[in-house]
């Protein structure tokens, strides 16, 4: 029989059953829609609560940085790696402990905590300061085929000037000389060269007694 020929009693016990009937699905319907929203709802708290305190860190190590407190500096970088790993403030992290160890003398220690946001870092200019500052490392470590080695990888354009002239000393150390003013040709002549220090350059580059006369293109190895 059509709806419409039903009596006011049949259609409203027909409502009721298509209501027991379809109710729990419904009501859980709801509540899954509840959960999700209060999940996302507090997923977002949380991760911005905990943004806020990486960030907070952060800048107490930058300050006490800036106060000369290394011994600080190195506890809360420590903390930041252990608790915000998987934020950009780790990545910062590492290369201040670097540069703390760069600056005890401890080249060795340097190295891990370097290698780990060359390798880790979802940073893309973290990673090529961190090539960069591994490989001055090996250089000066006596390592100048691993340095030249670490910087092997196509050069990136805003890093180009660094790349030269770290390749150039790791070239210098191996008494490579002509590719060493190669390099330092190279990173007068790159697009970047506002990056480095000309006067510096220019100084190596007669030291090994050459012109400081810069290269058009880069140098691609």
């Amino acid at each position: 029989m059509a709806d419409e020929y039903l009596t006011d009693d049949e259609q409203l016990e027909a409502v009721k059953h298509l209501i027991a009937e379809y109710a729990p699905w419904l009501i859980g319907g709801v509540l899954v829609g509840a959960a999700v929203f209060f999940g996302i709802r507090y997923f977002q708290s949380y991760t911005n609560e905990r943004a806020y305190k990486a960030a907070a860190q952060f800048s107490a190590m930058t300050a006490a940085l800036q106060s000369n407190d290394y011994t600080k500096s190195r506890q809360i970088a420590d903390g930041l790696i252990k608790d915000f790993a998987s934020s950009p403030y780790a990545d910062q992290a590492q290369l201040t402990l670097a540069r703390l160890d760069v600056d005890d003398g401890q080249f060795d220690k340097a190295i891990a905590p370097l290698t780990q946001v060359m390798n880790g870092s979802k940073d893309t200019e973290l990673r090529q300061i961190a090539r960069v500052r591994l490989a001055r490392i090996l250089t000066d470590q006596g390592k100048p085929d691993e340095a030249i080695k670490t910087l092997a990888e196509p050069i990136p354009a805003a890093f180009a000037a660094r790349y030269h002239e770290v390749r150039g000393d790791a070239y210098a150390a191996k008494k490579d000389i002509p590719d060493a003013l190669t390099e330092y040709q190279a990173a007068l002549g790159a697009a970047d060269a506002g990056g480095v220090n000309a006067s510096l350059l220019e100084l190596k580059i007669q030291d090994l007694g050459a012109a400081p006369a810069p290269v058009a293109k880069e140098v691609k190895r």
